[in-house]
C-alpha cells in the first residue's frame, strides 16, 4: 500500500458544496470587487440550465402526480389542504411583517420625494385578466414563454383527461411514468453543476451590490431576513410539531435547497433540488411531491407576503400617512392575493408591489428607492417560499398517510 494510498478522501456533500460555494462566492465578491462582477456568466449558465428543465419538471411532474392519484376524492383532499397551509402561511406571515415593521417604525424620517423623474408605475391587474392569464389558450406557447400557471392549469387538465380516459389512457401515463425518469436524470446532470453557479451568482451579488448596499434601507432589509428567519424555523417547526413530526431533520435537510434558493432568488429554478430532497431525504410519497411543490412554487409565495407587507409599512412612514385598521386589514388580503400566482422568478416583488401600494392610496414612487435592495430582499424571501413548500408537503403526506417517518427522520 502506498502512501498516498492511505491518505483520506475528502468527500463533501452537495449540500456542503452548495454551502462552500456561497461563502466562496461572497469572499470573492467583496475582496476581489469589480473584476468578481467576470464571474456572472458562471451564474447565469447555470441559471439558463434550471431554467432549462423548469417547464418540462413541472408539467411531467404534475400530470404524473395526478395520473397517480385516480381516486378523484383524494386528489381533492390533497389540492384543499395544500391550499389552505398555503392561505395560512401567507397571511400569516403577512400580518407578522406588518407587525414588526410598524413596532420599529421602518422608514420613518427617510426623506422619500413624492414625483421625480425616476417612477416605476405598474398598472394592476384586474381579477378577469389574472384569471384569463391562467387559462392557456395555447398551451404551446406558455410552454415557450416559460409561463408556469397556465402551465399548471394545462397540467391538471390533462392529467384529469388521462384519468378520465380508463383503459385507453394507460399508454399516454406509461409514457408520462417514463419521461418523469427522463427528466429527473435531466436534472441530476444539470445538479452537478451547482456549486459553480452559485459561485458565480454570489460572487457577482457581492461585487455588484456590496455590504454597504443597505444604507438607509437597513431597516427594511433586516425585518425581512427577522420576519422570514422566524417562518422558517419557528412556524415551520410548529407546523410539524403540530402533526407529531420532529422539525430538526426537517430544517437540516432543507438547508441545501435554502441556501440555493438563496442564491438563485427563484422558487422555479429551485424545484428541481426541492422535489429530489423532499422525496429521497425527507420521505414524502412521489404522487403528493409532484402535485404539491410545483403548486406551491406558483401560488405559495410567504416570503413575498413579508415583502410586500413591510413595504407598505414602510411606505406609508417615509409618506407619513397614517395607515387605518382597515386599511391594513386591506394591505393583508391584498398581499395575500397578490403573491398567489406571482411569477417564481427574480423581481417578481416590484411587478406586484403597486397593486398593494395602491389598494390603500400609498405612493407608486416608492418602488423605484426599494428597487436597490431588491436582489438581497428577494433571496431570503425565495428561502422562505421553497420551504414553505416543502413543510406543506411534508404535512399534507404525513395527513394522508404517505409519508416515510422512518426516512423522515433518518439522519
Amino acid at each position: 500500500m502506498t502512501p498516498s494510498s492511505r491518505l483520506p478522501r475528502l468527500r463533501f456533500t452537495p449540500g456542503t458544496q452548495i454551502f462552500l460555494a456561497l461563502v466562496l462566492g461572497i469572499a470573492a465578491g467583496h475582496f476581489i470587487g469589480e473584476p468578481a462582477k467576470l464571474l456572472q456568466p458562471l451564474g447565469d449558465i447555470f441559471m439558463s440550465l434550471i431554467r432549462m428543465c423548469v417547464i418540462p419538471v413541472v408539467f411531467v411532474s404534475l400530470v404524473c402526480g395526478i395520473t397517480s392519484l385516480s381516486d378523484l376524492a383524494a386528489m381533492r383532499r390533497i389540492a384543499w389542504k395544500s391550499v389552505a397551509i398555503y392561505a395560512l402561511l401567507m397571511s400569516t406571515t403577512a400580518v407578522l411583517a406588518m407587525s414588526v415593521a410598524g413596532l420599529f417604525e421602518i422608514g420613518k424620517g427617510f426623506d422619500l420625494p413624492l414625483a421625480g423623474d425616476v417612477s416605476l408605475v405598474v398598472e394592476p391587474t384586474s381579477l378577469k385578466d389574472a384569471l384569463m392569464a391562467a387559462i392557456p389558450s395555447n398551451p404551446f406557447k406558455s410552454f415557450a414563454e416559460g409561463a408556469l400557471l397556465p402551465t399548471i392549469v394545462f397540467a391538471i387538465f390533462f392529467g384529469l383527461a388521462i384519468n378520465l380516459s380508463d383503459e385507453r389512457g394507460e399508454p399516454v401515463r406509461s409514457f408520462f411514468e417514463s419521461l418523469s425518469a427522463v427528466v429527473f436524470k435531466l436534472i441530476g446532470m444539470v445538479l452537478k453543476l451547482a456549486p459553480a453557479g452559485v459561485f458565480g451568482l454570489m460572487a457577482y451579488v457581492t461585487a455588484d451590490h456590496g455590504f454597504s448596499a443597505l444604507g438607509h434601507l437597513g431597516s427594511l432589509v433586516a425585518v425581512n431576513y427577522a420576519v422570514l428567519a422566524v417562518v422558517m424555523i419557528v412556524m415551520c417547526s410548529v407546523l410539524l410539531g403540530a402533526f407529531g413530526l420532529n422539525p430538526l431533520p426537517f430544517l437540516r435537510k432543507m438547508l441545501p435547497v435554502q441556501l440555493f434558493a438563496y442564491s438563485s432568488a427563484s422558487s422555479a429554478a429551485t424545484l428541481p433540488l426541492n422535489m429530489e430532497t423532499c422525496q429521497a431525504r425527507l420521505g414524502v410519497d412521489g404522487r403528493i411531491a409532484s402535485f404539491v411543490l410545483p403548486l406551491g412554487s406558483t401560488i405559495n409565495m410567504a416570503g413575498l407576503a413579508s415583502y410586500l407587507g413591510t413595504v407598505a409599512i414602510f411606505a406609508s412612514n417615509a409618506y407619513g400617512v397614517e395607515l387605518t385598521t382597515g386599511q391594513m386589514a386591506m394591505v393583508v388580503v391584498t398581499t395575500t392575493l397578490a403573491s398567489i400566482g406571482a411569477a417564481g422568478i427574480p423581481g417578481a416583488g416590484l411587478v406586484v408591489m403597486s397593486l398593494v401600494l395602491a389598494s390603500v392610496g400609498l405612493p407608486l414612487e416608492v418602488i423605484a428607492v426599494i428597487a436597490a435592495v431588491d436582489r438581497l430582499i428577494d433571496m431570503c424571501c425565495t428561502s422562505a417560499n421553497v420551504t414553505g413548500d416543502t413543510v406543506t408537503a411534508v404535512v399534507v403526506a404525513r395527513a394522508e398517510g404517505a409519508l416515510n417517518v422512518e426516512q423522515y427522520n433518518r439522519a
